[in-house]
């Protein structure tokens, strides 16, 4: 699914216009995104937390050159979903295994 299909859904189910159902998703990107950045986690009670998570700095490879390269302590984004969720999804009768990444060309 695509965001594009996520409106779609979104405003069939609750009859709002499509352009206002995208201004609502992008501005809850937004302010997850600034929320982050500031330096604050995000909880979604029932959902997941949306969380900044520390990488060590560590010695990595350029393996073209074979040099040893620095890699600086640096925060990444990170979503931690909530137990219900995880329940939600691991009793799901339609997920049986892995579902295959369909290839962009076929369609």
């Amino acid at each position: 699914m695509r965001k594009a299909d996520l409106i779609s859904r979104i405003s069939d189910k609750t009859g709002i216009p499509k352009v206002d159902v995208l201004v609502t998703l992008e501005t809850m990107f937004k302010e997850i995104k600034s929320t982050l950045s500031s330096g604050e986690n995000l909880y979604i009670r029932g959902f997941g937390s949306f969380i900044i998570k520390k990488r060590a700095a560590k010695i990595g490879r350029n393996i073209k050159k074979n040099v040893a390269v620095s890699i600086p302590e640096h925060f990444i984004p990170a979503f931690k979903p909530a137990k219900e969720f995880v329940q939600e999804i691991k009793s799901s009768p339609h997920i049986k295994e892995a579902p295959a990444m369909k290839d962009e060309t076929e369609d």
